[in-house]
Order: C-alpha cells, then structure tokens, then sequence
C-alpha cells in the first residue's frame, strides 16, 4: 500500500509539474480566474455593500474559489486527457508496469496543487486589493475542507467522463469553455444568484457549480447575509446532498466512458 502511495504521489508531482509547464493550463486555470476577479471586483466601488460587511468584491471572491475547481477539475481534465489519447500517451501508460490508479489518482492529486495555488493567489488579491475578510471559524474551514472535497471528486470525474467525447483538446475545449462560463453566469458567480431571473436558478441548481459557490459563501461570507440566500440559508446539507449526488454520477460515468486507446484501437 506504501508503494502503491509513493507511485500515486509522484505521479501527482509530475502532473502538477506538467501544468505549471503548460501555457492553455496556466492561462485559463490560475490567470484569468484572477483577471475576471481583479476586473469584475473593480467595476463595482468596494463601498457598495450587498449587505452588512458584505461587499460585491467579497461576493465574488467568494464565487472565484468555487470556480477554481471547475477550471482545473472539469475544464482542464476534459481539454487535457483528449490530446493525451491522441498524441499517445494514454498508451504508453495503459501498457507501462504503473498501476492504473496511478494515472487518476496523479491528475487528481496535480488538480489539488494548481488549487492551492488558485486558492493563495485569488485570496491575495481579495485581501490585498478589496480588503476581504478571510474566515478564522474552525467550523468555516473544516465547511471548506469536505466541500472542496466533494467538488474535487465531482467536477474530476465530470472532466475525465467528458474527455472521451472529444477526439483533441481544442475539440474538448469548444465544447466545456463555454458550458463552464454559462454555468458561472447561472450559478450566482458574477452575479447575485438571488437577483437572476428564476429560470436561471432552477436550470443552476440542478448543477453542482451553484451549490459549490453558496457553500463557499457560507465560509467567506457573515452567516447573516445568509438571509439573502434562496430559502433564506447557505443550506449546507442541500450542498453536500448535490455534491455528493454528482460525485455519484461523474465516478459512475468515469468508469463507463474513459478510454485508454482512440476510436478504433480499443
């Protein structure tokens, strides 16, 4: 079991290693979640509160962290995992002694190193150019310990389930770029998810981004301000319930669409 550890964390090494390398990575993953919270946190004056302590900078931030995991999660394994089948790598593995865990459990592991990065890096910005307030409740961390854990196996294997849908990673990108914005839009990331028009919060609150991101309000945000939330509460036990429903879904389509070979050679 230690060995198999060792292979699973330096396979994880490698991957983060590989996406600190990689430009498509670093751009859409790290650099334009900061461009869209640095841009968007500055269009609205940091005195416009949205309720009390509540600023619309800290909303978003709030929103931004959420977003680090369907950019690196769903977005990057479903453009990345297409050109690996293609240019074949996925073969060389599928038939090197590394056992088969490995690979997923490194991609994994390197998505977990890109988000701490995100996470730093957007709580940077938040602090040192919209002065928002980092939580310090033990019960606020540990809220975004199991939520980041859930989204991280949810939006995972979501990103390696739809990776066999797409032959190349420009193919892939095509179609997750522009359901991962549209999910954004809905899931009350640039906007307040209160004020949408009620289509769009039930088309979001089927999708696990919208449960993500009010989980995390619920840890970057005062517990008052969970009055402004739909039902009136950040309602932790619906987030989790979602979550892990999609968890469910995404590991159950993982095992059932991913291909180690292209078309043709299976």
């Amino acid at each position: 079991m230690i060995a198999v550890l060792g292979t699973w964390w330096r396979r994880a090494r490698l991957e983060a290693l590989l996406a600190f390398r990689d430009r498509r990575t670093m751009t859409f993953t790290v650099i334009l979640p900061l461009v869209l919270l640095a841009t968007l946190g500055s269009l609205i004056p940091n005195g416009t509160h949205l309720g009390p302590h509540v600023t619309f900078a800290q909303y978003m931030t709030a929103g931004m962290i959420a977003s680090g995991l369907i950019y690196g999660g769903f977005q990057g394994l479903a453009t990345a995992i297409p050109d690996e089948r293609t240019n074949g790598t996925l073969k060389r593995l599928y038939g090197s002694p590394m056992p088969r865990s490995a690979y997923f459990a490194g991609k994994v592991g390197g998505i977990v190193i890109v988000y701490v990065l995100q996470l730093v890096l957007m709580l940077g910005v938040g602090v040192l150019a919209f002065h928002v307030t980092l939580p310090t409740n033990p019960g606020h961390l540990v809220a975004f310990l199991w939520l980041s854990a859930l989204a991280l196996v949810a939006f995972s294997s979501l990103g390696i389930a739809v990776s066999s849908l797409a032959k190349t990673g420009q193919a892939a990108a095509a179609l997750v770029a522009p359901a991962t914005l549209f999910l954004q839009f809905t899931s009350g990331v640039f906007f307040v998810y209160t004020t949408e028009p009620k289509w769009m919060q039930d088309f979001a609150s089927v999708f696990p981004l919208r449960w993500l991101a009010q989980g995390m309000r619920s840890v970057f945000l005062p517990p008052a301000f969970g009055h402004r939330e739909l039902g009136g509460s950040f309602d932790l036990p619906m987030a989790a319930l979602m979550l892990t429903i999609w968890s469910i879904i995404g590991v159950a389509l993982c095992l059932r669409t991913f291909r180690w070979l292209p078309h043709g050679e299976d």
